[in-house]
Formats: structure tokens, sequence, C-alpha cells
């Protein structure tokens, strides 16, 4: 049975997690706890539909049915692991909880996740701590014109180029930023409707959003 567009992989992981936080899968969505994330989704009082991890964090290996136990040495994340598992059961749509805070070299490492996803045609959200990321690639963001707040992009590797923005307080037409000037920060929503184009290359795109609307996942 193919996975529907609008269907979420939801991954929650082992990092910052609003403690007000519950999530509403469908039934067409997928939910994976990701290591110590198990703590966070029981919390919720939702069962995972997978668990996995080397469960360094959660401190021992969980009885859920569904538990993939992963080696302590690996070249994946635990979260990268879950990502796959998401991947080859054919969604395209995922949010990462649990991805921010505690060592910054793991938010790196899911922030590169979100370019790995845009890279293959998909959508990732890394969702924590007050903002809301994800990645472009060669493609077009269209933002509703209900967000609010600051909207700040970056260059994570090389040059993105013909970059066009539209609906924000600072536009642009045919640009190019670069992984080493952080031209993009601190742009702004006006109320319009907002587009993010890059022709080519790739940006990553964060905002101020804790609370992420189900239907912004599902349409972004």
């Amino acid at each position: 049975m193919s996975v529907p567009n609008t269907a979420v992989c939801f991954i929650v992981g082992a990092g910052v997690i609003d403690p007000d936080l519950h999530l509403s899968p469908t039934p067409d969505d997928l939910l994976i706890a990701a290591d110590g994330g198990l703590s966070a989704v029981e919390r919720m009082g939702l069962s995972p539909h997978l668990v996995i991890g080397d469960f360094d964090s959660l401190g021992s290996t969980p009885t859920h049915p569904n538990t993939i136990v992963l080696p302590t040495e690996k070249d994946d994340t635990d979260m990268a692991a879950a990502l796959k598992l998401g991947l080859e059961r054919g969604y395209r749509r995922f949010a990462l909880y649990g991805g921010t805070g505690g060592r910054l070299a793991h938010t790196l490492a899911n922030l590169q996740l979100l370019e790995h996803l845009a890279r293959q045609g998909c959508r990732g959200f890394l969702i924590g701590e007050g903002t809301v990321a994800t990645a472009v690639y060669n493609d077009t963001l269209h933002f509703p014109a209900h967000m609010s707040g600051y909207l700040s992009l970056f260059c994570p590797g090389q040059p993105a180029r013909g970059v066009t923005l539209t609906g924000l307080k600072y536009p642009l037409s045919d640009g190019t930023l670069t992984s080493h000037i952080p031209l993009g920060v601190s742009n702004e929503f006006t109320g319009v409707s907002a587009c993010v184009t890059v022709r080519e290359g790739a940006l990553l795109a964060l905002w101020q959003g804790a609370d992420v609307k189900d239907g912004l996942l599902r349409t972004l």
C-alpha cells in the first residue's frame, strides 16, 4: 500500500522536548522512537510503531515488540537510522522532535539530515526549542500568509545560486548565498504568502514556531 503524500513520519529523539508537546498521528502516519525518545513518547500516552537505537540514552533495551537494537559503534546516529526506516517504508515527510539541545554535534547532524531529505525530493522538519528548521534544494518553499516572526536562511555548503525571496520584508532576486557569510539572518514574514526559491543548491530555513500546526507539516 502506498503512503499518502500528506502522511508524516514522526521521529522522537532523546534531545530537548517541549513538556507541552503532544503528537496526534493519523492512521497513515508512522511514529518512531529513537533511543531515549521512547520516554517522551510514552509520556504523551502514545505507543510508537517502532523503537530503534543503541539505547545508551534510555539506559536499557525496551520491551516494545517492534524494537531494533543498533550497535554502539556505528556510522549512523539513532535519528539517522530512524529516518532511513521511514524512507524505506515510503514516507516523504518527516517531523523530527527531540533532535536539538544537549550535544551540539547531534543538532548539527540533524540539520544535515534535513538537507539529505531535500536532496531526495522529501521534506523534513527539525522542531524544538522554539524553532523550526527545514531545507530546500533546487526548489521553492511556499509559506502561507498567516506565518509571522523571523525567517533566517543559511547556506550549508556550496553556494546557493538563483536565490529569490518574495513576500518577505527583505526581498531578493537571483541572489547568491554562501556558507561563510550569514546574509540571510532575521528576515521577516509580512502577513502575505512568501516564497523562498533556490535555483541551484541548498538552503536551511529556520523560523520561530515551537507550536507547528499539523497542516504545515503536511503541506509546506
